[in-house]
């Protein structure tokens, strides 16, 4: 095979006639494509419209929950801040009973 030939397209009488090569079909074939794809676009972003709408009532929800944890947490702070306090001084508040029970 020597590398100087150069290409010859087939020989075929129907090389050109092929039906999905015409201009004639290829422009109304394209439009046809594109109407599709566009039809499945707008579906798509109808889905994606009706999914923020989700996302927004649900991030609301979110906002809540955040505000009713960090509530949450605060008290529980509170209790353990006073647990540990009264852990700490245990012996005063002995004194205080004893007072307490000395002044009847």
């Amino acid at each position: 095979m020597s590398m100087n030939r150069q290409y010859q397209p087939p020989q075929s009488s129907n090389f050109h006639s092929r039906p999905s090569t015409e201009p004639s079909t290829i422009k109304p074939r394209q439009m046809s494509h594109l109407h599709s794809q566009l039809a499945q676009l707008q579906a798509n972003l109808s889905d994606l419209e009706s999914l923020l709408r989700v996302t927004a009532v649900q991030a609301e929800y979110i906002k809540r929950l955040g505000g009713l944890q960090g509530a949450l947490f605060l008290a529980a702070g509170r209790v353990f801040e006073r647990d540990a306090l009264l852990e700490r001084s245990p012996v005063k508040q002995d004194q205080d009973v004893g007072s307490a029970d000395s002044s009847r």
